[in-house]
């Protein structure tokens, strides 16, 4: 009996020990997405854009303005969303306005870190956003990790919103 007591706790914290990490730096992950690496960028989040931003969170956002790198058109964006209690820090990488990359950077929760893996992540590529703020397909989910998978979800719709607003900006000068 108390060794299956000292099993389950061992069991227990062998898995939150694996949850939590930083698996790759952001400046790695940019450096990674371009030849010649660009400097970065800043997009002002207000009014509309904020809005919209707003919405596909579902709370308020509060920083004033994302950094972002830019390449023709590639772009790189590092942004953070809470999981269930704590920010997961996820990189996009967005060509032609698709989603060609989605990768888990730092994840601080001690559930839903099975998120980080490519057979969760890879169904975020070739994406794009729809008028509607939802992505083109759906992203199956992961039991036990509910609030990782939207918060993932939430991260590569606002990417793709943001690379949007930048590709018409630019056309509009």
């Amino acid at each position: 009996m108390i060794y299956k007591l000292l099993f389950t706790c061992l069991l227990i914290a062998t898995g939150s020990i694996h949850a939590k990490g930083t698996y790759q730096q952001p400046d790695a992950f940019i450096a990674e997405a371009f030849t010649q690496q660009p400097k970065p960028q800043v997009i002002w989040i207000k009014d509309d854009l904020r809005h919209q931003i707003e919405q596909i969170l579902q709370h308020k956002y509060k920083a004033r303005r994302i950094r972002y790198w830019q390449q023709k058109k590639r772009s790189v964006w590092i942004l953070e969303e809470i999981g269930k209690k704590k920010p997961i820090t996820v990189g996009v990488i967005i060509d032609a306005n698709k989603i060609s990359h989605l990768k888990v950077l730092v994840f601080r929760e001690t559930r839903g870190w099975e998120v980080r893996y490519p057979f969760f992540t890879k169904q975020f590529n070739q994406l794009s956003l729809e008028a509607d703020h939802t992505l083109s397909e759906s992203i199956d989910g992961i039991s036990g990790a509910t609030l990782s998978v939207r918060a993932l979800d939430k991260m590569a719709r606002i990417a793709l919103l943001l690379n949007n607003y930048i590709q018409q900006q630019a056309h509009t000068i």
